[in-house]
């Protein structure tokens, strides 16, 4: 556009909601799909997984934290591991493919083999015995062994939301994509994603309630044929965009760094990634942000999923209000990203939009916990409008649920791998593996290890008779974030202009 060329209002709308130009279409296009069936898969899987695990016999929300501390942690470590030693070894590509094509055998054995015969395949003879001998309060422990079906599905979601979102989706994306394209597109990404969310909620929700009771089964085969045409496209757009387009055109490969190769083989280990986290105080801020929200998102969610379970306890009704949540999340996350965030980031900056998550995230946690406990609060309100506090509190819950993955999708996530652009190329791969896989699980983990250590020792084998001892606990994760953000910020600028590339 000529220099004091009038701008059209439909040309600023324009460059907010679409910022990208005609002829970087055939990179962002494919980027952009492939975010989307990312999301389709996880949404699909994660309204399953709590389900299956929650609403099984002898089930509850207080297995989760069992399975996010003592199984999901030791397989993301496995995983990060393995990924390190094979990433010396193998193409990018080559590990890209096979940890999808990984992750779709074995959602097709749980949904045709695995689930459709889960009762004869279930010890329940053995696990009834252990209860017995352990106790009703360590059911939890038991549900573990008991629902082993349930259980493996239930790792399997975690991580595909760990290592194909962060280590596969993100680390390709800021491998090829640089500061100014970052600062344009990150908010679309997310955008995809939220469309994903919109039509999990009406895909899981359809299928649940055409296919119940005995049809069941059917239901669960419906998504799962769904899933794995997900990870198909997933796979044909990487290979569109390793060989039709990033290949063809080096001025969209790579512009500060054409030297170096698409295929690139890094030389650390994973030890050697998390030596080098700890002794860089930028990572470590990085890291802290990342385990401090994985650390208040599942100690509040978990409540809530207790509580969710009082009012939905069938496996159905439960997998349907979690779509429910799931198209809300989409449709308002949709709206922030596409009016709010991209916006608030470029205006605002870095600083005001990371903080931003800590601060919401952090209120409306502390009110949901607060109201769980005092429920005599929300009587006159749930007495005019007809209701119990019990269906209070769980539409609070899921109130604070939505607005936490609000602001993870619109501005924790665009935030965090924008910090990871000024970083050299081995920091950029092995240091993010190290945090997003390694430190998200800290996080999730060590809630579950906080959740599981207060219900053994109040010894009633109930998350929510330890709500008080977690309002403390949140406080001190929120402000340690908050501080951490800020640290973070000063570094982040100083390196923003030691490459001379602000964003």
């Amino acid at each position: 556009m000529a220099s004091g060329e009038k701008v059209t209002p439909w040309v600023r709308w324009r460059n907010r909601l679409w910022p990208i130009q005609a002829f970087e279409l055939k990179k962002f296009l494919p980027l952009i799909f492939m975010k989307f069936f990312i999301s389709m898969t996880y949404g699909v899987l994660t309204t399953m997984k709590d389900a299956f695990v929650v609403t099984a016999r002898g089930g509850g929300a207080e297995v989760i934290p069992v399975l996010k501390g003592w199984l999901v942690l030791p397989t993301a470590l496995g995983v990060t591991l393995l990924y390190s030693k094979l990433s010396n070894k193998y193409r990018r590509s080559v590990l890209f493919y096979g940890i999808i094509a990984f992750f779709m055998a074995v959602v097709a054995l749980f949904g045709f083999v695995l689930y459709p015969n889960v009762e004869t395949l279930s010890p329940h003879e053995s696990a009834d015995w252990l209860l017995n001998v352990l106790g009703q309060e360590n059911s939890h422990w038991v549900s573990i062994y008991r629902n082993w079906i349930q259980s493996i599905f239930f790792v399997t979601a975690e991580l595909w939301g760990q290592v194909v979102f962060f280590l596969l989706f993100w680390g390709f994306v800021n491998h090829i994509c640089n500061f100014n394209e970052a600062k344009r597109s990150y908010s679309l990404f997310v955008a995809g994603g939220d469309l994903a969310q919109i039509m999990v909620g009406p895909l899981v929700y359809y299928f649940t309630q055409k296919y119940v009771g005995d049809q069941f089964n059917t239901a669960l085969q419906s998504l799962v044929c769904f899933v794995l045409f997900f990870g198909v496209m997933i796979m044909a757009l990487h290979y569109i965009l390793t060989k039709k387009v990033l290949t063809r055109d080096e001025r969209l490969y790579q512009p500060e760094t054409k030297t170096q190769e698409f295929d690139q083989k890094t030389k650390l280990t994973l030890l050697q990634s998390l030596k080098f986290i700890a002794k860089s105080r930028y990572l470590r801020c990085i890291a802290m942000m990342v385990i401090a929200y994985g650390l208040v998102m599942n100690l509040t969610e978990v409540t809530w999923k207790a509580n969710l379970k009082l009012a939905f306890p069938e496996t159905g009704a439960y997998q349907g209000f979690m779509a429910t949540i799931s198209s809300s999340v989409g449709i308002c996350s949709l709206f922030v990203t596409l009016f709010l965030s991209g916006v608030i980031i470029r205006l605002f900056g870095w600083r005001f939009s990371a903080l931003l998550p800590p601060i919401v995230i952090g209120t409306t946690s502390l009110l949901f916990l607060i109201f769980f406990m005092h429920p005599e609060w929300l009587g006159p309100l749930s007495s005019s409008l007809g209701t119990v506090p019990l269906m209070l509190i769980v539409f609070f819950g899921a109130f604070q649920n939505v607005s936490t993955k609000i602001m993870k999708y619109t501005f924790f996530d665009p935030t965090k791998e924008m910090s990871f652009i000024p970083l050299d190329q081995e920091s950029k791969v092995k240091g993010k593996a190290a945090i997003d896989v390694v430190g998200s699980r800290l996080g999730k983990s060590g809630a579950a290890w906080i959740q599981i250590i207060l219900i053994q020792l109040v010894g009633t084998g109930s998350v929510l008779s330890i709500t008080h001892f977690l309002l403390p606990v949140i406080g001190f994760t929120i402000l340690f974030w908050i501080l951490s953000v800020r640290s973070l910020n000063r570094q982040f600028t100083r390196a923003k202009v030691a490459v001379e590339q602000p964003i």
